[in-house]
């Protein structure tokens, strides 16, 4: 068939048997063996900008970038439109793992995204102002969605202080993929994409304590959160931010905040001996105020002692703190 004056061959028959075979592999982790048999596919079909796709998205599920973004940019020297094709953002996420920012910039801007020039053509691709989002930390595994901030189309900061179980901390940045896997809705109305992580791109230097707070209302807990703000770090209130949701819940259109009472919604499986993904809440629940309280904050060991000691001092009648830990 002819596209845009370019004559283009339909695959054949074995290329698509080859390429369904190597996506069925590549659901059960053969990786290995889908490689071969996508390289097979490659070799019939070099012209096709589909074989290269193809190979581009097995490396970026093997966290090869080398090989991502080598397969990426043949997979659009064959393209047929000029914008907004995927391949293009396979090739920004390699390059942005790769930190190979002017390719980056040129995939993002090949995609049609509008990339601003602060810090120059060479440099990483800041200012895009892409919002807030959510991340699924360790999708294949306990995951956990946390709050962060996009810094670009496949980077985002962890705003939320994650549970020690994902081994990630707050102010991380990690890698994401492109196309959201759910999302969450607020009380206000807008909706937030979350993306499911890839891996790690920046570590945080900043630990992870463990608290247990006794905090007679509300306020109480919130001055303490705006204490660590202050000081340039986090404090969350895990008793009420945190819930356990079956696996179809977390990966679809989920409020972030719903219902009142013990139970705060249909949606929430945090029942003994039945773990599902995790998931942070935005702020306020509803439900009754229980003063025990457990705290995750985010606060250099040279500091966090005097954020509780300081917050205790504030209002001595209404608030306590014990059982510091350091977790991750």
């Amino acid at each position: 068939m002819r596209i845009f004056g370019r004559v283009r061959h339909r695959p054949s028959a074995s290329w698509r048997q080859a390429t369904d075979r190597a996506f069925t592999l590549i659901g059960d982790g053969r990786y290995e063996d889908a490689g071969a048999l996508l390289t097979r596919a490659a070799d019939m079909e070099p012209w096709l900008s589909e074989s290269w796709f193809n190979l581009a998205l097995l490396h970026k599920f093997r966290h090869d970038w080398e090989q991502a973004r080598a397969a990426g940019l043949r997979a659009v020297a064959l393209l047929d439109r000029e914008a907004g094709a995927p391949d293009w953002w396979n090739v920004g996420i390699a390059a942005t793992a790769l930190q190979d920012w002017p390719l980056a910039r040129r995939a993002w801007q090949a995609y049609g995204l509008r990339v601003p020039s602060e810090g120059g053509p060479a440099g990483e691709p800041v200012g895009m102002e892409l919002g807030s989002a959510a991340v699924r930390l360790s999708p294949e595994g306990e995951a956990e969605v946390v709050w962060g901030r996009r810094l670009d189309p496949a980077r985002m900061e962890v705003l939320s202080i994650p549970l020690p179980s994902s081994g990630r901390r707050w102010g991380e940045v990690v890698l994401h993929d492109g196309v959201p896997h759910g999302e969450r809705v607020t009380a206000a109305g807008p909706s937030y994409p979350v993306f499911d992580e890839i891996e790690l791109w920046a570590p945080s230097p900043v630990p992870t304590w463990v608290v247990l707070l006794e905090a007679a209302t509300e306020a109480d807990r919130d001055a303490l959160e705006r204490l660590a703000a202050d000081a340039g770090f986090a404090a969350e209130d895990w008793s009420s931010s945190v819930r356990l949701l079956c696996r179809t819940c977390s990966e679809s259109r989920m409020p972030s905040d719903e219902g009142d009472g013990e139970h705060l919604d249909p949606h929430d499986h945090s029942e003994p001996g039945h773990p599902g993904p995790l998931g942070h809440r935005t702020a306020g629940s509803g439900s009754l105020w229980v003063p025990e309280r457990e705290c995750g904050i985010a606060a250099p060991a040279g500091l966090v002692r005097g954020l509780l000691d300081g917050w205790v001092a504030d209002s001595p009648d209404t608030r306590e703190w014990r059982d510091l830990e350091e977790v991750c």
